[in-house]
């Protein structure tokens, strides 16, 4: 994701599944099950930080998200 669409708020729903080639309910179950780890800002918005994203996307890519992983990321 280039400089110019990214958010000092960290990356929205919509950029977030946009970047893991997902859909916006995907993202959202995701966060939901801890896979993702997300913050709402005042408005109730989800956000993520696009390199915990960049770590799942590497972490799927080496076949699979682990539970160690996962509290890894969150960290």
């Amino acid at each position: 994701m280039d400089d110019s669409t990214r958010s000092p708020l960290g990356l929205s729903t919509s950029q977030a599944a946009t970047t893991l080639g997902v859909s916006l309910g995907t993202i959202r179950r995701w966060s939901d099950m801890g896979y993702l780890k997300s913050y709402r800002t005042p408005g109730g918005q989800r956000r993520f930080s696009s390199e915990q994203i960049n770590q799942f996307l590497e972490s799927l890519q080496r076949g699979g998200f682990q539970p160690a992983e996962r509290e890894r990321a969150s960290a």
